[in-house]
């Protein structure tokens, strides 16, 4: 790789990087929407981890989270935007990048 070329790594977005924003992310990739439950649950996460991951999706835009009823109960669904579905992909493509750069490295010796 030419030293003009910059290192995969650097595009990386710290907001969307963190292990449990890439999870949220990935797991609303897969669906129109989910609820905060199935989230939770699945991410194995408090509902005030959850909810202050979400926070930071939400201020950049990438989640959106609707609030209502399911019958009587009180629901949270939350949905990818449209800009967060491009920063997911972005964020894979840096991803597979970096992988690409580092394949055909060997592991030191133990």
């Amino acid at each position: 790789m030419s030293t003009d070329e910059a290192h995969p790594s650097l595009a990386l977005d710290e907001t969307v990087h963190q292990r449990v924003r890439l999870g949220i992310l990935a797991m609303l990739s897969e669906a129109s929407e989910c609820t905060f439950t199935t989230v939770r649950e699945e991410l194995e996460l408090t509902d005030g981890n959850l909810s202050r991951h979400l926070r930071v999706l939400e201020d950049a835009g990438l989640v959106e989270i609707r609030k209502g009823y399911d019958g009587r109960r009180p629901c949270t669904w939350l949905a990818l935007t449209r800009p967060g579905r491009k920063a997911l992909r972005a964020e894979l493509a840096a991803l597979q990048r970096l992988v690409d750069r580092l394949r055909g490295i060997q592991p030191e010796d133990a």
